[in-house]
């Protein structure tokens, strides 16, 4: 039966089929989305708390923990990591790959409010939640710059007008505005002149709060008239505030302007952002798990005029980072290897045809079946992203071996003397079991990737349906349209075929004489297939391993980390410093960053935009090397930078791109070993900036309260503790009520006094009833006697950790670390590993690598699956078709020849065996096997219909399939040569690809040609020697 038959006698028809799928394969390619990579994020919640004025372990122990508990009972969750600071905790939640993350947020909504009767009374706000990772690059980031307006007026606009249209905007996980903080009334008050005037921190306090009401107040209704009562029981700015009595006593009135100053400025006096050296205030964009960040970006942008044209005079925003141009750039990279692989093959074409009407064939099949695939992509929801569109340059090759096999045989039948309909019904039925085996074959290798579980299948899912859907699309038109158009185009005797022929005939005969010498050596060939499976094992194992090649996305990330002791002031020098010393690199075109906001004062943000590689003369990572050693001269700071990724592995955020986690239930045990774990990393030769989490312990002074004594004075702790937080914590003290938002009254002692511990002893505490006499006391005019603090405490010099992190609900701490140049992922674990089994951990520490470094030690198995399975899948597959157990083992034998080829070419470039590699072996498993298939399909319908040995019949396959063969090897070949020759954006994924399958092939070729012939007539021996004795017996 020959299923080509009625495409070719009905040639309109098909060609009006084609047409169809070539117009909807346009209007699919217009319509599919683009992202950098298939989405794989993890669904990630990041939940935020504030608690004002507590420190990092009393926030840990009110605040994270019971929010932690709660969030332990909710379905797929696999990770909860939280770091608690001074006044804030930072939840972190990561779910199953699988976990719908809308459904994730209702649950997490659910705990919170489950939550909230554990959580400390005096919480300001509760908790809120945003769908969106932490670590993660932002991928925009606008900044707010002005000459007349004030910041905290500017980060007003920015929090209560821009980032909620920000956060409308489909996509957008998280808005963070840094730089500033917003507009409040501030009470800078006098320690000495409130101890002059006997006014207590807590009485200006309770004053101000009884002075501003916003009650509702009812109405009037007199004579037919309704009235609406009103008062001016709310104040709005500072002068008013500064005229407020605090204390009236014998004709004599002290207002707050007595004791203090009241200025007009921010919530948050340690709050200091920079874009390009010029101070602004940020909005930071981070998309929400598996959003498309060229829609969302597109989106943002079309609204930048709107958002300029509402900004107040004066007011500028701009867009300091834009994290889409580089994966424009590099889709775009991507589009230009996949036209340039359609060339190239349509070229091979050409040289072995030497004829355009045969070349014409293969140059509109492969267009047409890429066409079908964007087509079927668009309906399953696909991306053009840079794995979906290597795949398709990929496919170029395999797409046009099936158009060579069927043209190559059907101008064979023209030699022979057939009509152009003849030869095209005869040489389709010929090869169409040959090209529907390649075809399924090929598709069944990528079955275990597509039902692979965790991030490698959602990875490479979209990948591996892409180009099996390629191939199934080229096995369509190469025997329906094919057929048609060698019918409607060739002729009997194509242009320049006899001097074609000579070279060719010349080649075949030196093939034939070297391939009859090593049938008559089947035991050296048989020697060489079973070394070359040994060699795969001892070369795969000793190559430098990483998970996923590193990229340079044209855009760095950093943390400035300075001595927890640092005060705001000295911070902010050194953060100017590093900002002018960054942007002094010739290769970055954009620096922007803040101090203060969620980051602790010792440690801030910066974001680096490199300029585009045509204009740069360095990579990512030299830029780095360069920004170390410009500032490397200042003194107690360090700027971490590592490069931005397109695939980020878990939610942990640190100042360096590899992570280990270390364990405990206790604390105490922590803070013993970290230490120590930390300074045997920055030994390691492997290593470079290491860091940590949880840094060093920063200066605290405790207040130790006399009890006995404050109990004599009749002084409550509970006095004391208000009385320091009116002083140092920035206490929101009064809520005002604007038309369009919410400001707030602070109150703390002037900047001057929070810089010197000293300011303590100044401070004096209201008794809870009149005191007995005491020379230490201060009696004010309502009778309430005011104590000084230094009279029942004194200030003891302590430590404190700034941070308190968890991990599972345990005390953990996660070190990072970058890799020195030369050292591979697999390299750096093996060192770390043998580092820590030397410093005989206590039991109670649980280390693991954590993040790149974890997916690595995880996937050593699920790679070594995928490789089995797939040659599982094939074996099957092959049996089915072939309905036979043998045939199936002499085309897989053409296996290990490729994949050393593809190690050592990957060797000999300096690449490492990661996962795209690992997929160019997989694809390997697909290609090579294909020429094995050729020839054992020829060699059983020889042998079946003459009747030949298995010696002859495979002599003949090789005789006969070279020259198609060759052709397709050559195909493949060049398919993949634009992956390796690219160097835009993404070039770190496209190399090792088209690395691997190069030398795959190319190998492969040299030595298959002869063990797979050899393979076949000794395996074919093996079956008469069984049966033979069966028959005897």
């Amino acid at each position: 039966m020959n299923l080509c038959a009625p495409f070719i006698r009905r040639p309109i028809g098909t060609l009006l089929f084609a047409i169809g799928v070539a117009l909807f394969g346009i209007v699919a390619y217009r319509l599919l989305p683009v992202a950098a990579l298939p989405s794989v994020d993890f669904p990630v919640i990041m939940v935020s708390a504030q608690l004002a004025g507590a420190d990092a372990d009393t926030v840990a122990k009110t605040v994270t923990a019971p929010l932690e508990r709660a969030f332990g009972s909710i379905a797929g969750l696999e990770q909860v990591t939280s770091q608690s600071s001074q006044g804030s905790s930072q939840i972190v939640l990561q779910f199953d790959l699988d976990r719908d993350i809308d459904g994730a947020v209702r649950d997490v909504q659910a705990a919170i409010n489950a939550a909230r009767s554990a959580l400390p009374t005096d919480m300001t706000q509760t908790p809120t939640y945003r769908k969106f990772n932490p670590s993660a690059m932002p991928v925009m980031i606008l900044s707010l710059t002005s000459d007349t307006m004030t910041v905290p007026r500017m980060y007003d606009y920015a929090s209560s007008v821009l980032q909620q249209k920000l956060l409308q905007t489909p996509g957008v996980g998280d808005v963070t505005v840094g730089g500033g903080a917003s507009p409040a009334v501030r009470m800078e008050l006098n320690p000495d002149q409130l101890s002059h005037y006997g006014v207590s921190l807590e009485a200006v306090r309770t004053a101000i709060v009884d002075a501003n009401a916003n009650a509702p107040k009812g109405a009037l209704s007199a004579g037919g008239q309704h009235y609406v009562i009103g008062a001016n029981d709310q104040m709005m700015t500072a002068a008013g505030y500064a005229s407020l009595v605090v204390r009236a006593h014998e004709g004599t009135i002290v207002r707050v302007s007595d004791v203090g100053h009241v200025v007009e400025s921010s919530t948050d006096l340690r709050n200091y952002g920079l874009s390009n050296g010029k101070q602004a205030v940020l909005l930071i964009v981070s998309k929400e798990p598996n959003g498309n960040v060229i829609e969302m970006v597109d989106a943002i942008r079309q609204t930048l005029p709107a958002l300029q044209a509402s900004l107040p005079a004066g007011v500028r925003l701009g867009v300091v980072l834009d994290g889409t141009q580089t994966i424009r750039a590099s889709i775009a990279d991507v589009e230009i290897s996949l036209l340039a692989a359609v060339v190239l093959v349509t070229i091979v074409s050409y040289v072995f045809f030497r004829d355009w009407r045969s070349t014409l064939v293969p140059a509109i099949t492969v267009p047409l079946a890429l066409g079908g695939t964007f087509a079927v992509m668009y309906f399953l929801g696909f991306s053009l992203n840079n794995l979906t569109l290597m795949a398709l340059t990929i496919s170029t090759g395999f797409v046009v071996d099936d158009a060579i096999v069927v043209v190559e045989n059907i101008m064979r039948h023209l030699d022979e003397g057939k009509s152009p309909l003849e030869a095209a019904l005869d040489g389709a039925r010929e090869v169409g079991f040959t090209v529907l085996t390649i075809s399924v074959s090929l598709v069944v290798v990528f079955t275990p990737l597509i039902f692979m579980s965790g991030i490698v299948g959602r990875l490479f899912r979209e990948f591996s349906i892409s180009l099996a859907v390629a191939i199934l699309m080229s096995m369509i038109v190469s025997l329906t349209l094919a057929p048609t158009l060698c019918r409607l185009l060739l002729k009997r005797e194509p242009s320049g075929a006899a001097h074609a022929n000579r070279a060719e005939e010349a080649l075949k005969r030196a093939y034939g004489r070297t391939l009859r010498w090593g049938l008559r050596h089947p035991r050296l060939m048989l020697t060489l297939t079973i070394g070359l499976v040994f060699a795969n094992a001892g070369v795969a194992a000793l190559m430098p391993k990483t998970f996923f090649p590193s990229q340079d996305t044209g855009r760095l990330m950093g943390q400035l980390q300075a001595a927890q002791t640092i005060s705001f002031q000295a911070m902010k020098t050194k953060f100017d410093e590093f900002n002018r010393r960054v942007l002094a690199n010739p290769d970055v075109a954009a620096v922007s960053g803040y101090v203060g906001g969620r980051n602790a004062i010792s440690s801030s943000m910066i974001f680096v935009t490199l300029k585009p590689l045509s204009q740069r003369t360095h990579t990512a990572e030299q830029v780095i090397a360069d920004i170390d050693r410009r500032t490397a001269d200042i003194p107690g700071a360090h700027l971490y930078l590592q490069s931005s990724q397109d695939l980020m592995f878990g939610a942990r955020q640190s100042a360096a791109q590899f992570q280990y986690t270390v364990k405990a239930e206790d604390q105490a045990v922590l803070d013993t070993w970290v230490p120590r774990i930390l300074a045997r990393f920055r030994s390691l030769p492997q290593l470079r900036d290491v860091n940590t989490d949880v840094q060093g312990a920063s200066l605290s002074t405790k207040v130790d309260i006399d009890r006995d004594t404050a109990a004599r004075l009749q002084v409550a702790v509970s006095s004391i503790d208000d009385t320091l937080n009116d002083a140092f914590s920035q206490r929101q003290i009064a809520t005002l009520y604007g038309p369009a938002n919410q400001y707030y009254v602070v109150m703390e002692v002037a900047p001057r006094y929070w810089q010197d511990p000293k300011t303590l002893d100044t401070l004096y505490v209201p008794a809870t009833a009149a005191s007995a006499s005491s020379s230490s006391s201060s009696s004010s005019s309502a009778g309430t006697t005011l104590v000084p603090l230094s009279a029942l405490a004194r200030r003891v010099p302590a430590r404190t950790q700034t941070t308190v992190a968890h991990d599972g609900q345990f005390p953990a701490v996660t070190i990072s670390y970058n890799l020195n140049e030369g050292v591979s992922m697999s390299d750096a674990n093996e060192a770390i590993d043998r580092a820590v089994k030397s410093m005989n951990l206590p039991n109670a520490i649980v280390p693991s690598f954590a993040g790149a470094s974890g997916q690595l030690g995880q996937s050593g198995g699920s790679e070594l699956m995928l490789v089995l399975g797939a040659l599982v899948a094939v074996y099957i597959a092959l049996g089915i078709l072939y309905e036979n157990l043998v045939h199936p083992l002499t085309i897989i034998s053409t296996l290990p020849s490729a994949g050393l080829g593809a190690l050592l070419a990957l060797h000999a470039f300096g690449f490492e065996l990661s996962i795209i590699a690992l997929i160019g072996i997989v694809l390997l498993i697909g290609i090579v096997k294909k020429n094995a298939i050729m020839l054992v399909d020829f060699a059983v319908s020889y042998e079946q219909a003459f009747g030949a040995s298995a010696e002859d019949s495979i002599f003949n396959a090789c005789m006969t399939r070279f020259r198609p063969i060759t052709m397709t090897t050559i195909a493949a070949v060049l398919g993949a040569v634009p992956l390796v020759a690219g160097s835009g954006y993404g070039h770190e994924l496209r190399q090792p690809l088209g690395v691997a399958i190069i030398g795959g092939l190319f190998v492969s070729q040299m030595i298959t040609l002869y063990t797979t012939p050899v393979i076949y007539f000794w395996l074919d021996r093996l079956k008469r020697a069984k049966r033979g004795t069966e028959g005897i017996a």
